[in-house]
């Protein structure tokens, strides 16, 4: 009997969540932040990241590094990998885990890319700073 009362409002609960709107701007959630965090990733660094990509649509995975075993390498802020990225890996700490919730100007816009992302498509990435490779040299004020 109680199972039957509760039933109704999991079910309620469960298709709230799963409405949820496509979010319009980069969505940036930390869902895990190390105590020791005496370097930051900034514009210019070499880092290298672990990642899931999956479309917010589905929820289907599309690309991960983490079953490659190699963490992607990349200078942050350079436009070599999508706006999403460039801003919302800006900051991180090495161990630092993220949710990225790009939309699509922020990824790749009404273009896609390929067969993998339909076009004008919201991304979902789970990245973890795993190391800061080289750091950008400071500028002279």
């Amino acid at each position: 009997m109680r199972f039957s009362l509760w039933l109704p409002i999991f079910i309620v609960q469960l298709l709230l969540v799963s409405a949820r709107e496509a979010p319009t701007e980069l969505e940036i959630e930390t869902t895990f932040k190390p105590d020791d965090c005496s370097q930051q990733a900034n514009a210019g660094d070499t880092i290298k990241v672990h990642y899931t990509g999956t479309r917010f649509s589905d929820g289907g995975e599309f690309d991960s590094s983490i079953g490659r075993g190699t963490p992607f390498q990349l200078r942050l802020g350079a436009g070599q990998v999508i706006k999403g990225w460039d801003e919302g890996l800006q900051g991180m700490c090495v161990n630092e885990k993220r949710t990225l919730t790009i939309p699509p100007h922020k990824a790749y816009g009404s273009r896609g890319f390929g067969n993998i992302i339909p076009p004008n498509s919201v991304l979902v990435f789970d990245v973890e700073l795993v190391e800061i490779a080289k750091k950008a040299p400071k500028q002279e004020l």
